[in-house]
């Protein structure tokens, strides 16, 4: 059997399945509009310091405890490098140059590093040839994305679609970190401990880089910080546990796969963005990998 884990889901979890793509599908949008005026840290910035906000209020409301452990503290801060302040940026950055729905398309690489880093730092998740064949797949979809001139020459385009890579490859590593440091920690509050350290660490280098953070925005602009923070981070990690609860860690997959066609629409009808044929090929392979990745396509030996 494949080692992810799978649940049956039910019409509400498929709804819920669909809501989090969106959810997530439409932060590409927002956050290139919000990079009209303000810089890709700064974006960060606003953006994970009011989620933080926003959820230690939500954690007062339940009544949680607030973690006191300087160990469970610096295990937030490392995850609030690699899964927000890194990868965040590191988007932000690739979508000054590319196109929203191509910077999706690479963020659906994110379930293949996390297979590979699996399999070379955790013992329990053997690289097998099921999955071997997935990872394949999963890069020659990456490699088509990205084209094959961009691959042999160094410019605007080709370091944006790097530095959309590298962001997976850090969403990779930061699930290992997780899994190794901070389960059993409830959720709402590990979440609310990483945006916390994130907060942290965006203001200042924010401020080196791209100078002080304002508050005097355009409407526009503070209408995608707020959908980013509400919805697109605190909204949706909340949404995201309560989906992985119900439908299981192998059929998140599925939003992995869902977000890209919502970050494509909304570039399309909003941004006036037309991407290459060659990007729907190499989701379209992505995909299969994904599929295979996933395991349920395949025949499986019954047990008896």
């Amino acid at each position: 059997m494949s080692t992810l884990a799978q649940k049956s889901l039910s019409p509400r979890t498929w709804v819920e399945l669909f809501l989090l793509a969106a959810l997530w599908g439409a932060v590409f949008f927002t956050n290139r509009m919000a990079l009209i005026e303000i810089g890709p840290i700064t974006l960060v910035a606003h953006r994970v310091f009011w989620a933080a906000l926003l959820l230690w209020g939500i954690i007062w409301l339940r009544g949680h405890a607030v973690p006191r452990s300087m160990r469970l503290w610096a295990a937030f801060l490392v995850m609030g490098l690699l899964n927000n302040l890194i990868p965040f940026s590191l988007l932000n950055y690739a979508q000054l140059t590319i196109e929203s729905g191509l910077a999706s398309i690479f963020n659906a690489a994110t379930a293949f590093f996390g297979v590979l880093l699996a399999a070379l730092f955790l013992a329990d998740e053997r690289l097998t040839l099921q999955k071997s064949l997935g990872l394949g797949l999963g890069f020659l979809g990456v490699a088509t994305a990205i084209g094959l001139s961009h691959l042999t020459e160094i410019n605007p385009r080709s370091l944006a679609q790097i530095a959309a890579l590298l962001a997976t490859l850090s969403y990779g590593v930061a699930g290992i970190w997780a899994r190794k440091q901070l389960s059993g920690v409830t959720p709402i509050v590990a979440t609310a401990g990483m945006l916390s350290c994130s907060s942290f660490m965006a203001l200042p280098l924010a401020y080196l880089v791209e100078g002080p953070v304002t508050l005097s925005l355009a409407a526009p602009t503070w209408a995608s910080i707020a959908y980013g923070a509400i919805l697109g981070t605190a909204g949706a990690y909340l949404l995201y546990y309560r989906v992985l609860a119900a439908a299981g860690s192998g059929n998140l997959l599925v939003v992995t796969l869902l977000i890209p066609p919502f970050a494509i629409l909304l570039g399309t009808i909003f941004l006036n963005e037309t991407l290459h044929p060659r990007a729907f090929v190499g989701f379209g392979l992505l995909t299969v990998g994904l599929v295979v990745l996933d395991g349920r396509l395949v025949p499986q030996k019954r047990r008896v």
